[in-house]
């Protein structure tokens, strides 16, 4: 396959099944076959190996992975990692991705390219998927790539414009990891211009070659850039590696921002959450512009990923909740996160139409709003 270039905006199209989940939050997979040592680095978010004489399949996640996938691959539930991994090389990588990938029951994605790492492009999940692939766009990165050719501050900012217009033109929404950066208790009012081009011109500075952008001002800059495109806007928010600071993730912390921004109508989308997951909820209740995402917590909750969603579903209005992966690097890891999605919602159902709490013509329209109608009538797909 050819590669395209990352970052770039674009989009393959195609009709999302009826029935099949949408995921609206993801990143490519892996070209090669990973050993079972970089294999366990995908089942953890920590940046060390696991503890002496013990491995990341002893996690939440690394027991879903061997309750779903091996039957994909013509093995038994539960193999072991040796096995399985053993079997994927058996059928190679190509073909152990198609496979996995086609009995995730995922019909469309949405995919942040932002990532770094031999992974796949849009173009090439759609090929190995059979399933449509529109693309999320980084801010940070777009930022960083028209640093690296920019020559002062004012150029910096007219190219960083035109490329979020261009970008706005293609794509179907946009993605900050400010939390990552800085963290979420960012001032929430546009910073004004001539406190933006003081920061570029810092920030170009000192940069070094390829060096991330982490000031303040100009993540403020970006996220109202992106505002004022009306695209949807994904954010990051909870958990994640040891790089972000976890008291600083907390959505709550969006809260004046989310006000300053509401009569823009931009959707904002609170990604992950996780343990802040009810703070979301309350976010996706209160205001008419944000909306609440699973991905990334349920896959790590695993067998726990059922009373995780019903926490979202007490207070998330069901017109706001979005079904996401947040997979990367592993195909197995959108098996899991559209498995465990699958699985934690049919039982809550179940119990509550079984007590008469919901009927079951609401509960089946609640299902198919969280499995795709509402990523699509909020992205536009």
């Amino acid at each position: 396959m050819a590669h395209e270039t990352p970052g770039m905006p674009h989009e393959t199209p195609g009709e999302i099944p009826e029935g099949t989940l949408l995921d609206h939050h993801c990143h490519g997979v892996l070209r090669t076959d990973p050993d079972l040592g970089a294999f366990e680095a995908f089942l953890t978010e920590a940046d060390a190996p696991a503890a002496p004489g013990t491995s990341f399949f002893d996690t939440q996640l690394g027991f879903a992975v061997r309750r779903w996938c091996p039957p994909l691959l013509g093995l038994e539930p539960h193999s072991s990692p040796e096995r399985y991994l053993a079997r994927r090389r058996e059928l190679g990588a190509v073909e152990a991705t198609r496979l996995l990938l086609g009995g995730s029951g995922i019909g469309g994605y949405l995919m942040d390219t932002g990532l770094p790492g031999d992974l796949t492009t849009p173009g090439e999940l759609a090929e190995l998927s059979g399933a449509p692939v529109h693309e999320i766009v980084r801010l940070e990165l777009l930022a960083e790539r028209v640093a690296n050719t920019a020559r002062d501050a004012d150029r910096f900012l007219a190219e960083l414009a035109a490329a979020i217009r261009s970008a706005a033109t293609q794509a179907v929404g946009f993605k900050s990891v400010a939390a990552y950066r800085h963290g979420l208790d960012l001032a929430p009012e546009p910073p004004a211009l001539a406190d933006v081009r003081d920061a570029a011109a810092k920030w170009l500075k000192k940069r070094p070659a390829g060096g991330r952008l982490t000031d303040p001002v100009l993540l403020r800059h970006l996220l109202w850039s992106a505002v004022h495109t009306r695209l949807p806007l994904q954010l990051h928010t909870g958990f994640g590696d040891p790089d972000l600071r976890l008291q600083r993730c907390d959505p709550l912390l969006l809260t004046d921002f989310i006000r300053a921004s509401r009569a823009s109508g931009t959707p904002l989308i609170l990604l992950h959450g996780y343990p802040y997951h009810r703070n979301a909820a309350y976010l996706a209740h209160i205001y008419p512009h944000v909306y609440a995402d699973m991905g990334l917590t349920l896959s790590h909750t695993g067998a726990r990923a059922g009373a995780v969603l019903a926490e979202m579903l007490e207070l998330t209005p069901f017109g706001k909740l979005l079904f996401s992966t947040d997979a990367y690097g592993l195909p197995e890891l959108y098996v899991v996160g559209a498995r465990l999605f699958r699985e934690g919602l049919d039982e809550l159902l179940a119990a509550w139409t079984a007590s008469g709490a919901w009927s079951r013509g609401d509960a089946a329209r609640v299902e198919r709003l969280i499995a795709a109608d509402n990523s699509r009538r909020v992205y536009g797909i």
